[in-house]
């Protein structure tokens, strides 16, 4: 399914990773990848992506020009995952819009305005990641109009590992934009978007949290200080 459906990707990257001392989830390795690559390459048939982190991040994405992807930052940094998905969300708007997004990147214009139906929304700091996004697009599949959200095996719902109706996800950040994103939480952000949940792999979606999290999924901090 995963090859004919049409969707953007946001991955949210910019996080004070307060539990692990600082170090940026993003930049953490699996195995020679960083944790943002090993999400970009769970994606690889978005139509477009837009990665909300810091801009050092560029570094990284520059490594990847085969990727279009907006780089954005929520204002103000740091306001939590709901701010940063608008923010991704606006760009992505806006380059369908065909106006400018104010972003930094690699991204490229197709000419295609139509956008894409569905958005997938992902932390970076979950490395099994691929298989619950398999899960997801393959569910996207079958009747209905809503949305989906990962549910692990202990059956928590993880909005961060998610593919949402496009124009759902929209009306939802511009109706909270009008009272501010910052520091909302997504269960806010999402309460008028209808959704239905969808099992997926073991580990598929656990995340990166603390060190003793990136030990036992095997991850490192590599060079990062």
């Amino acid at each position: 399914m995963s090859a004919t459906l049409r969707y953007d990707a946001v991955i949210l990257a910019g996080g004070r990773s307060t539990r692990l001392g600082g170090t940026p989830k993003a930049l953490l390795l699996a195995g020679d990848r960083t944790l943002l690559e090993t999400t970009l390459a769970a994606v690889p048939e978005a139509r477009q992506t837009a990665v909300a982190g810091p801009p050092e991040l560029a570094a990284v994405l520059a490594r990847h020009p085969e990727t279009p992807t907006l780089l954005v930052r929520e204002e103000p940094a740091f306001a939590g995952p709901a701010a940063a998905v608008g923010a991704a969300v606006a760009a992505l708007s806006a380059q369908d819009s065909g106006s400018d997004p104010h972003h930094t990147g690699n991204a490229t214009d197709d000419g295609d305005t139509a956008g894409s139906p569905w958005t997938l929304v992902l932390a970076c700091d979950m490395p099994q990641v691929s298989t619950a996004v398999r899960a997801l697009l393959t569910a996207a599949a079958e009747p209905g109009n809503e949305s989906l959200l990962a549910v692990d095996s202990t059956g928590n719902r993880q909005p961060l590992a998610a593919l949402y109706r496009t124009a759902d996800l929209r009306a939802a950040v511009n109706a909270a934009a009008s009272e501010g994103l910052a520091n909302k939480s997504m269960k806010a952000l999402l309460a008028r978007v209808q959704w239905r949940g969808v099992d997926v792999p073991p580990m598929s979606t656990a995340d990166v949290d603390t060190w003793n999290d990136a030990q036992s999924l095997g991850v490192s901090a590599g060079d990062l200080p």
